[in-house]
């Protein structure tokens, strides 16, 4: 069974919003990166950065809980918020998610000086 990531309006990288199926096990910045919405992964998928940084508006109580290391990056993410999540560690599970991706990232507020 599929399960359901909707995507809310980003100003960028999907301006209209998305909604899209995955199989559970899939993390949720492969899940954006397969379906075009480009979320920067500076570190590659490594959870070494922050950039993937996004918020879980529902569904977030049903992911996996988040790692020491994924919640000591988090401490470092532009914008935390209790519903934070690395996208490049957050397994989707059976239940669908509201996502919302913030509108920086560290890397965008640096680079905008």
């Amino acid at each position: 069974m599929m399960t359901k990531l909707i995507f809310l309006p980003h100003e960028e990288l999907c301006p209209n919003g998305a909604v899209v199926e995955v199989e559970p096990g899939v993390t949720i910045c492969d899940a954006m990166l397969d379906n075009d919405i480009h979320i920067e992964h500076s570190c590659e998928k490594s959870c070494a950065c922050t950039t993937c940084h996004v918020y879980i508006r529902e569904g977030f109580d049903e992911l996996e809980e988040s790692s020491e290391l994924e919640d000591d990056l988090l401490d470092k993410a532009w914008g935390l918020e209790p519903d934070s999540r690395l996208s490049c560690q957050a397994q989707v599970g059976d239940k669908d998610l509201v996502i919302e991706i913030p509108k920086y990232t560290i890397n965008m507020v640096s680079e905008n000086h």
